[in-house]
C-alpha cells in the first residue's frame, strides 16, 4: 500500500525491507561471506560454581586453537564482568563460557569442543533457588535502569488495618527465556588495529563502543543490518561478540560464532523470576486506602541486575497510602537481563490480579473497580499526565469484547465439558524518548538519504523512518533511502524500552526540516540537549486487555477463545507495524500466562527444557481470535510526530487477563505462573 494523499505517517506501509527477507537476500549476523573464515564454539562451564584448572586438548582433533583463562589475551575491564569472557578461572554459573574452540568447519569445532578435558575443581553445593526467606536477600540501591528501588506514601500498615476489605496475596512468575528466531551471532574481523564485527544487536554503536573499550581499539565498525529478533537480549554486546572478537585477534583470522538453541539459555539473559506481595485495601466503595507490593528476584553472583517489578505499581491506581518495594538474592545462577517489558510484565501480572481479587471479594465489576481509582496525576509524585486514557481504553475495549451483561460469578457458563470465562486487565509501560543523532543528504532533486545508526529487529523501524522523513520533507516515502544498521552511522540510541523510533523519528524530524530551511545539500540533527530539558515523570502508554478462555472439566486443558487489546500509545505511525506488534505482545503475554516457564534442576543450577521442545511457546494453534486497536492519541509533549513507544506494551497485563478469565470460567485462582493443567485438575472436579 502506498502513502495517502495526507501523508506517509498513518499510512499502512509495508516493510521496505520485506522483499528481501523474503526472497533470502537479507543478510543477518552469520551471513556475511569472508575469507578463509574459522568457527568458533563455546564451551560451557558443567557446574554452577568452582574453578577452572586446566584445559587438556584431545590431540586426534582438528583445532586451530582452544582459549580459555590460561592462555588467552588478557581484556580491559568494562562495567559488565559478563563480558570479561576467559579472564578468570572461576566459575559463577552452570552453562559459563570456559572455553572457545576455533577450527575450520562448525562440526571440527563442535566437536573438538565435545572431546575437551575440564579439570575443574567443583565449589560447594550451588544455591540457585530463588525464595522469600532466603537469607542473603538485600535492598538494591536503584533498580532497572535507574528507580529507587523503595517508594512510601503515608501509612500503609495502619490503613490496611483499617479498611473495610484487604487482601494479602503472593504471586510468582517463573524464569522466562529470550528465543527470538535469529540466535545471538557474530563474525569478527581484524584488520590490524581496526575491527570490523557483523553482530545481531539492538544497539550497533553501543557495542561499537563496548568493544573498542575491551579491545583498546580505536577504530571498531559494528555491522547490524537485519535483526532476527531481540526482546532486549541483544540490547547490550553480549559474550558471543567478545569471543569472536578474541577468537580472529589469536588466529589472525575472520571467526564466526553463533549460539546454538541451548546456550541462549544461559548467556544472553533471562527473565528473572519473582516473587511478590501484593496487599490492597479499599474502602466499602471500592476506593482504594492502601497499595503495597512487595518483589523478590534473584541475580547473579557476576553482575547485579535489578528488575524493577513493583516500579509499575507507582503509576497505575489512587491511593493515599502506598508502598513499594524490591528484595534481591545473588544466586549460582546465570545473570537475567532485559526481557520484553523487563519489570512492568510480571509487575502487572501480581498487581492486575490483586485487583480482580478484591474486585471478587467487593462483589464489583473489576473494570468499575479499576475506574473509580484512576488517579488525576501521578499518584506518588503529584506531576501531571502529559496524556492518560486508561479509563477510555477500558470503556471502549469493554464495549467492543462484549463486556455488558458479564455474570460476575464463576463458573456459570459451560458448554458441554468446557467452562467459559472472560477477564480484564490494565496495561501501562512508561514512555521514553533517548538521544539521538540523524543525517539526511539531498541525493537529488526528488531523492534523499536518510542515515541513522539504529537497529531494525523486524519491528518495521526502517519503514516508520522513510515515513517520517518523507512527511518533513514533503516527498512520497518512495523518495526516501534508508541507512541503518551501522555504527559508523550517526549514533542511535538502543532498539529498547519502546524508545526507538519515538528517539529516532524525533531526530529524523529534525534533520529534515533543517535541510528544508537550508541550502545545504545535508544537514545533521542531534537531540541530546532537547532530550535533556524533558521530564519524565508522567509519560505513559496505557491499554486494557480483555481475555475469554475456556477450560476443559475432564483434562484441564485451557484454550483461549478470544484475546483483545484497546491501547492509547500516541500516535499511530504505521497501523499494519503497531498492530504487529500489539498482536506479538499480546501473543507472548499468552505464554506468559499459560506455556513459558524455565525449569530448574537446582542440583546443578540448570534449566532442563534448555531448547524449544522443552520449553512451550505460543503456536498457530494456540492463538485462535486475537485483534488489536488504538485510541486517536497524539501526545506532543513527547515528540514532533506525537508518538509514544508501543513494542513493549502489548505483553503488560495479557497475562493478567487470562488468568483472570480462568479464575472467571472455574472458580480457581492461580497465581503461580503459569497455568498449567495440573494447577487446575485437582479442583475442577470439586
Amino acid at each position: 500500500m502506498t502513502a495517502t494523499a495526507q501523508g506517509s505517517v498513518g499510512a499502512p506501509l509495508g516493510r521496505l525491507e520485506g522483499p528481501q527477507k523474503v526472497t533470502g537476500a537479507a543478510r543477518y549476523a552469520a551471513e556475511y561471506p569472508q575469507d578463509d573464515l574459522a568457527y568458533g564454539w563455546i564451551v560451557p562451564s558443567p557446574v554452577a560454581c568452582g574453578t577452572l584448572d586446566a584445559v587438556v586438548v584431545d590431540p586426534l582433533q582438528d583445532a586451530i586453537a582452544v582459549l580459555w583463562h590460561g592462555n588467552v589475551p588478557a581484556l580491559a575491564a568494562v562495567d559488565d564482568p559478563e563480558l570479561a569472557v576467559l579472564q578468570s578461572e572461576k566459575i559463577s554459573y552452570r552453562g559459563q563460557p570456559v572455553a572457545l574452540v576455533i577450527a575450520d568447519s562448525l562440526e571440527a569445532a563442535r566437536r573438538a569442543a565435545q572431546t575437551l578435558s575440564l579439570s575443574i575443581t567443583a565449589g560447594e553445593k550451588p544455591d540457585t533457588v530463588l525464595r522469600e526467606d532466603h537469607p542473603g536477600l538485600y535492598t538494591p540501591e536503584t533498580v532497572n535502569p535507574s528507580f529507587p528501588a523503595e517508594s512510601a506514601m503515608g501509612d500503609v500498615d495502619k490503613a490496611l488495618k483499617s479498611a473495610y476489605i484487604a487482601i494479602d496475596e503472593v504471586y510468582s512468575t517463573p524464569a522466562l527465556h529470550n528465543n527470538p528466531m535469529e540466535p545471538h551471532a557474530t563474525i569478527a574481523r581484524w584488520d590490524g588495529d581496526s575491527l570490523t564485527v557483523f553482530d545481531s544487536n539492538q544497539h550497533p554503536s553501543g557495542v561499537a563502543a563496548t568493544l573498542g573499550e575491551i579491545f583498546g581499539a580505536a577504530n571498531v565498525h559494528v555491522v547490524a543490518e537485519h535483526i532476527g529478533g531481540g526482546f532486549g537480549s541483544k540490547g547490550t554486546a553480549r559474550p558471543n561478540a567478545v569471543l569472536a572478537a578474541l577468537g580472529a585477534r589469536v588466529t589472525g583470522r575472520p571467526v564466526k560464532v553463533v549460539l546454538p538453541r541451548q546456550q541462549m539459555f544461559s548467556i544472553v539473559g533471562h527473565r528473572t523470576p519473582t516473587i511478590q506481595r501484593i496487599r490492597l485495601g479499599a474502602d466499602r466503595d471500592g476506593t482504594l486506602t492502601a497499595i503495597d507490593h512487595q518483589a523478590t528476584s534473584q541475580s547473579s553472583r557476576l553482575f547485579e541486575y535489578a528488575e524493577q517489578t513493583a516500579v509499575v505499581t507507582r503509576h497505575m491506581y489512587a491511593a493515599p497510602n502506598r508502598r513499594t518495594g524490591h528484595q534481591l538474592a545473588r544466586l549460582d545462577m546465570p545473570t537475567p537481563r532485559w526481557m520484553r517489558a523487563p519489570g512492568e510484565a510480571p509487575g502487572m501480572v501480581a498487581l492486575e490480579c490483586a485487583v480482580d481479587e478484591l474486585a471478587e471479594r467487593l462483589g464489583m465489576d473489576p473494570i468499575e473497580l479499576r475506574i473509580r481509582n484512576e488517579p488525576a496525576v501521578e499518584p506518588e509524585s503529584g506531576e501531571p499526565f502529559t496524556s492518560r486514557h486508561y479509563v477510555e481504553c477500558l470503556r471502549r475495549g469493554a464495549q467492543r469484547f462484549g463486556w455488558s451483561g458479564r455474570d460476575h460469578r464463576p463458573g456459570r457458563r459451560r458448554e458441554g465439558d468446557w467452562l467459559i470465562g472472560t477477564g480484564v486487565a490494565g496495561a501501562t509501560y512508561p514512555t521514553m524518548v533517548q538521544p539521538s543523532t540523524a543525517r539526511v543528504r539531498r541525493l537529488a532533486p526528488d531523492r534523499f538519504e536518510v542515515a541513522i545508526g539504529a537497529a531494525d529487529l523486524g519491528t518495521g523501524a526502517r519503514t516508520i523512518l522513510a515515513q517520517i522523513a518523507a512527511d518533513a520533507l514533503g516527498v512520497p516515502a518512495s523518495a526516501i533511502d534508508i541507512k541503518i544498521g551501522d555504527s559508523t552511522l550517526p549514533v542511535a540510541s538502543v532498539a529498547g524500552g519502546s524508545s526507538g523510533s519515538a528517539s529516532w523519528g524525533w531526530a529524523v524530524t529534525g534533520a529534515c526540516r533543517a535541510l528544508v530551511a537550508s541550502s545545504s545539500p545535508e544537514a545533521v540533527f542531534d537531540t541530546t540537549e532537547l532530550v535533556g530539558k524533558q521530564g519524565t515523570a508522567g509519560r505513559h502508554a496505557f491499554g486494557a486487555h480483555f481475555a475469554e478462555v475456556r477450560v476443559d472439566t475432564v483434562t484441564g486443558e485451557v484454550r483461549v477463545s478470544r484475546l483483545y487489546g484497546m491501547y492509547a500509545a500516541g500516535r499511530i505511525l504505521n497501523p499494519r507495524t503497531a498492530r504487529s506488534q500489539f498482536l506479538g505482545g499480546m501473543i507472548m503475554g499468552m505464554g506468559m500466562a499459560l506455556h513459558e516457564e524455565g525449569v530448574l534442576d537446582p542440583a546443578f543450577g540448570q534449566w532442563v527444557n534448555n531448547d524449544l521442545a522443552g520449553y512451550h511457546i505460543p503456536a498457530h494453534a494456540d492463538v485462535e481470535e486475537i485483534d488489536a486497536e488504538w485510541l486517536d492519541e497524539h501526545d506532543d509533549q513527547i515528540n514532533p510526530m506525537g508518538s509514544k513507544g508501543i513494542g513493549e506494551i502489548g505483553i503488560v497485563g495479557s497475562p493478567a487477563a487470562i488468568v483472570n478469565a480462568i479464575w472467571h470460567a472455574t472458580g480457581i485462582r492461580v497465581r503461580d505462573l503459569p497455568v498449567r493443567l495440573d494447577k487446575l485438575l485437582p479442583d475442577l472436579g470439586a
